[in-house]
C-alpha cells in the first residue's frame, strides 16, 4: 500500500496534535502552544512543545520532534500503517485501499503540480504581453498595483481555445483535463477552459498551485469561473490566500473571512494580510476547522448587501454545532452596498480597522437575525422566538457551550421583554379606577397607606429607600459578578445618605474598571474597597444575614438570589419615581380637583402599594426559604 502525499498532508490537517498527545501528557497553554513535561525522557520543569497550528511536536530537552503519526509509531509503538488508520479513524478518513497503483498514482499527482505551476507561468507571461492589455487595464481600475499582480501571481488567459493547450502540448491532452485546463466533450477536440480572463492562482497551505479562479474582462456570465475540483483541488476544503494569510494572521492574532478573491487582495495591499475568502460557496465545515487552526475567533467579513448578510447568518449558523470553550466567530458589517474592496480602495486601511473595532461576537449576530425575524407584538410570537433561540443553542455540542448560550439567550429574552410587560414601568400604564363616592362639599382625601406588618417594619426602620439601599448594596457586594447586569441603573441612581451614596458609587466604580478581566469576587472587592476607608462598612454589609433577603445570605440559593435582587434593585428605582409623582399628583389635587387628576393620585397610591406588596414577597420569600432549611430542599 501506497499512501498519496495529499492524503498525508489532509490526514494531518485534520489532526489536532493538542488532544492526541493530551490523552497521555498533560499539557498547559504556553501563548499560541502548549506545553508540558516531555514524555520521552524524565524531566521536572516542562520543554516539550506542541504546536496545533504547525503540527509538530519538539522537545528542548531531548530534541524528540515529530507529528501525529511520527508520536503513534515513536510513543505508542504502532507501526506506521496502524498508525495511519487509527488517525484516519478519527478524522473520518478513508485510508486508500492497497493498490499496485498508488505509487503510480502519487507520481501523477506531483504531476499535477508540474501541470498547475507551468498553466500559472503561462497565464502571468500572457498578461505582460500586447494581448493582456485590457486585463492590466482591470486591474488599473481595481486599483490593483503591479507589485500586487506579482505577489498574487495574477495573470491573463487568452480569448482562445487552444493557446493554453498549445503551450502545454508536452503534458498531454489527458493531464490537462485532469488538471481542469482542458474541457473534454465527447466527439470533439478539448479546448482550454479559461478564455479572456484575467487569471487568480488558488494555492494549497503549501503554497503550490492548484486551481485558478477566472474574472472575466468585460461583459457576460458568469463573472467569476473556478476549476472544477480535481485530484490537487477540493473547493469545499480550500480557502484563497491561506498560504499567504495564515503566517500573518498568527502574528497578528486576527484573522479576516472576506467574500471573493479581489477583497483579499485589496486588503493585502492595504496592509492587512490576514484575510482569507471561500470560493464562491458559504463557509463549510471543513472551512470552518481550517480557520480554528489559525486563530480562535476569525472575524466574517462579508458584503453590506443583503446577499453577504444571508452569507453571513449561515456561516453563524454553521459554526454553532462546532463551537467550544474559546472557539467562536466574530462579524463585521460593513456600510450597504459596499464590500472590503470598495471600502479599501475609498477611504484606506483606517475605515476598515474602525469597523473591525465594532465586531459583533456571534452570540449578538444570532440575537439580532432572531429579533428581526418576524414581528413580537403578540405572547405567541414571543413564543416563537424563544423556540427558536432554543433551537440554536441545543445545536452546540459542546455541553459548556451550550449551557452558556442557553443561559445568555433566556437573560436577552427577559431583559427585551421585560420593559414591555404591565407593572414594570408605572408611566407606561394609566390604570382607569372609578371615582369614590363624595357628598357635596367633603373635601377629598387619598385612600390609606397600606398597613401590613412588612411595611410597617420597613418604615420604623428608617424608610423603604434606606433600608432596601443598605441591602441591595450587601447584595452586590457578596455577588459583585451581578454588578455588570445592572450597571447602567446603578451608574445612574443617586442616594440620599451621604456615607450610604458614597460606598454605592464606590462599589459601581471598582466594579466598571475590573470588568475586562472577570476576576473581581466578594473577597476581592472588599480588599479594593478597604483601600479607599471603606473596611469596616463593607464587612459589616458582608454579615447582613439578619437582613430579610435571599441575596444578603451568605448561604442562599443563587439562582432565587439573582431574581431577589433583579427585583430588589427595580423596586429601589421605581420607588422614588413613584414617590416623587404621587407628591406632584396631590399638589396638583389640593390646587384644582379634576376627574383625573384624582384618577392619577388614585393610580400612584396604588404603585405605592404593589411595590409594598412586591418587597414584603422578597422578605416572605426569604422567610419561607428558611423555613425549610437544607433538608426539606
Amino acid at each position: 500500500m501506497s499512501l498519496t502525499p495529499a492524503f498525508l498532508d489532509e490526514l494531518r490537517a485534520r489532526t489536532s496534535l493538542s488532544a492526541l498527545l493530551g490523552k497521555t501528557v498533560k499539557l498547559t497553554r504556553a501563548g499560541r502552544e502548549m506545553k508540558g513535561c516531555c514524555p520521552f525522557h524524565n524531566e521536572k520543569t516542562p520543554s516539550f512543545y506542541v504546536n496545533d497550528d504547525k503540527g509538530f511536536y519538539h522537545c528542548f530537552g531531548c530534541s524528540a520532534h515529530g507529528d501525529a503519526i511520527r508520536w503513534l509509531t515513536d510513543h505508542q509503538g504502532l507501526p506506521f500503517m496502524d498508525a495511519v488508520k487509527e488517525l484516519a479513524a478519527a478524522a473520518g478518513m478513508e485510508v486508500p485501499a492497497q493498490d499496485r497503483h498508488a505509487a503510480k498514482r502519487a507520481e501523477k499527482a506531483k504531476s499535477l503540480h508540474d501541470v498547475m505551476h507551468a498553466a500559472a507561468d503561462f497565464f502571468v507571461q500572457q498578461l505582460g504581453a500586447i494581448d493582456g492589455a485590457e486585463a492590466r487595464a482591470l486591474l488599473d481600475r481595481r486599483g490593483v498595483t503591479p507589485a500586487s499582480a506579482k505577489a498574487f501571481g495574477i495573470g491573463y488567459a487568452p480569448d482562445s481555445r487552444t493557446r493554453l493547450r498549445a503551450a502545454l502540448k508536452d503534458f498531454g491532452d489527458a493531464m490537462l483535463i485532469e488538471a481542469g485546463l482542458l474541457i473534454q466533450v465527447e466527439g470533439k477536440e478539448p479546448y482550454d477552459r479559461f478564455r479572456g480572463r484575467l487569471m487568480i492562482p488558488i494555492r494549497d497551505p503549501r503554497g503550490r498551485v492548484i486551481a485558478f479562479g477566472g474574472r472575466i474582462i468585460g461583459e457576460g456570465e458568469p463573472k467569476y469561473l473556478n476549476s472544477p475540483d480535481t485530484p490537487l483541488f477540493d473547493k469545499g476544503r480550500t480557502l484563497y490566500n491561506l498560504d499567504r494569510a495564515a503566517p500573518a494572521a498568527r502574528k497578528a492574532d486576527r484573522l479576516f473571512v472576506v467574500e471573493g478573491y479581489m477583497d483579499a487582495i485589496a486588503l493585502a495591499q492595504g496592509g492587512v494580510g490576514e484575510a482569507v475568502a471561500p470560493l464562491g460557496t458559504a463557509l463549510t465545515e471543513a472551512q470552518l476547522e481550517r480557520l480554528w487552526r489559525v486563530v480562535d475567533v476569525p472575524v466574517v467579513c462579508l458584503d453590506g448587501d443583503t446577499a453577504g448578510q444571508k452569507a453571513a447568518i449561515r456561516a453563524a449558523h454553521r459554526a454553532l454545532p462546532m463551537l467550544a470553550p474559546g472557539r467562536s466567530l466574530a462579524f463585521v458589517t460593513l456600510p450597504d452596498g459596499q464590500d472590503p474592496d470598495d471600502l479599501m480602495r475609498a477611504k484606506g486601511a483606517a475605515a476598515f480597522e474602525a469597523l473591525v473595532r465594532e465586531a459583533e461576537p456571534l452570540v449578538d449576530r444570532l440575537w439580532k437575525h432572531e429579533l428581526a425575524a418576524e414581528p413580537l407584538n403578540t405572547p405567541e410570537q414571543r413564543a416563537g422566538l424563544k423556540r427558536r433561540l432554543s433551537e440554536l443553542a441545543q445545536s452546540i455540542a459542546d455541553p459548556s457551550v451550550k449551557g452558556e448560550y442557553q443561559a445568555e439567550f433566556r437573560h436577552r429574552f427577559d431583559e427585551q421583554f421585560a420593559r414591555n410587560r404591565p407593572g414594570n414601568n408605572f408611566q407606561q400604564r394609566q390604570p382607569f379606577y372609578p371615582m369614590a363616592q363624595r357628598r357635596p362639599g367633603q373635601k377629598w382625601t387619598p385612600p390609606p397607606p397600606p398597613v401590613t406588618e412588612d411595611a410597617k417594619k420597613v418604615r420604623a426602620a428608617g424608610g423603604i429607600d434606606r433600608v432596601l439601599a443598605k441591602a441591595v448594596l450587601a447584595g452586590l457586594i457578596r455577588h459583585p459578578a451581578e454588578i455588570a447586569r445592572h450597571m447602567e441603573v446603578l451608574g445612574s441612581l443617586k442616594l440620599a445618605d451621604g456615607a450610604l451614596g458614597r460606598l454605592f458609587e464606590a462599589v459601581v466604580d471598582v466594579a466598571l474598571e475590573d470588568r475586562r478581566d472577570g476576576t473581581l469576587d466578594s473577597g476581592r472587592l472588599v480588599t479594593i474597597l478597604a483601600r479607599s476607608g471603606f473596611d469596616t462598612v463593607a464587612h459589616d454589609l458582608l454579615r447582613a444575614d439578619t437582613m430579610p433577603y435571599s441575596f444578603t445570605r451568605a448561604d442562599g440559593d443563587m439562582t432565587q438570589a439573582r431574581a431577589d435582587l433583579d427585583e430588589a434593585i427595580a423596586i429601589l428605582v421605581t420607588r422614588p419615581e413613584v414617590d416623587a409623582a404621587l407628591a406632584e399628583a396631590t399638589s396638583a389635587m389640593q390646587s384644582r380637583f379634576t376627574d383625573e387628576a384624582f384618577e392619577r393620585q388614585v393610580a400612584l397610591v396604588n404603585e405605592q402599594r404593589a411595590l409594598d406588596e412586591r418587597l414584603a414577597n422578597l422578605v416572605q420569600a426569604n422567610e419561607d426559604a428558611r423555613a425549610l432549611g437544607p433538608e426539606d430542599d
